[in-house]
């Protein structure tokens, strides 16, 4: 299981080429789901525009070179290490999570593009990879959903309450786990195998093709937000944000008080 390319041994009932175009069309669908939420939302238009006020409502001039650091910086702490999160258990399982995804779902493509059959041999490192990026994103998942989640952790509700924001977290979860139980199956000979690749498929093409709908863009909006952030802070503007509370910076981010652990 660890060693073993799934979609390779999967190449003798599904051909490579379907698995591959299906792969194209989970790429197009967040595509077109991303831009149909930036305008449905007009989330675009929001940054343009409260940049465009933002400058008009500085104070003081921010040179080209701190605006690159400022983006600089905002890779690093606010989308690397996630330093928007004043908890750090949320932190951390954002942060499990986040890589999890990232490994598991380009492993995905590299194994399915560039070693598609057991003829082509592949590298031992990327069904390991694959693997890992999986549990973590099962990790971090679960212990979110059932432990660290507001309504559930401050406000005591059941963390089987559902709702239609959950949408994401939920396919990914889903996703993540069926793929480690068919490639369980799947190595140990089970017949079972095909069903849980079954709902790994199903539990994928609602993660994908759900992100007008669910939180999945939200990735796309946050480092502009915290980008915007930063220059606003910077140019003393501040157009339409609250001021910071007198709380050292976390990760190099200024946050806020939190309100729930």
């Amino acid at each position: 299981m660890f060693t073993s390319n799934p979609f390779a041994v999967l190449s003798a009932s599904i051909s490579p080429f379907v698995m591959q175009t299906y792969i194209v069309v989970m790429i197009i669908l967040v595509a077109a789901g991303t831009i149909y939420d930036v305008l449905h939302k007009k989330s675009a238009r929001y940054f343009r525009e409260n940049m465009r006020k933002a400058k008009a409502n500085a104070t003081q001039k921010v040179g080209s070179g701190e605006m690159l650091s400022m983006a600089i910086k905002t890779a690093v702490v606010d989308v690397a290490a996630s330093g928007e999160f004043c908890n750090p258990r949320r932190r951390i399982a954002h942060l499990l999570t986040m890589y999890g995804f990232v490994a598991f779902a380009v492993t995905t493509a590299i194994m399915v593009f560039q070693y598609p059959t057991p003829a082509t041999p592949t590298p031992a490192i990327l069904p390991q990879l694959w693997t890992i990026g999986a549990l973590m994103v099962c990790l971090g998942g679960y212990w979110f959903w059932f432990f660290i989640r507001v309504d559930v952790a401050a406000e005591g509700n059941s963390p089987f309450r559902i709702m239609r924001a959950d949408l994401f977290i939920l396919s990914l979860l889903a996703s993540a786990t069926f793929a480690l139980v068919w490639s369980y199956l799947q190595a140990t000979g089970n017949s079972w195998a095909n069903v849980f690749f079954g709902l790994h498929v199903i539990a994928t093409t609602v993660l994908f093709g759900s992100v007008p709908w669910s939180k999945f863009a939200h990735m796309f909006f946050k480092p502009a937000a915290a980008f915007e952030k930063r220059v606003s802070a910077a140019n003393g503007s501040r157009s339409n944000l609250p001021a910071p509370a007198d709380k050292p910076e976390t990760f190099g981010s200024p946050v806020e008080q939190p309100r729930h652990y």
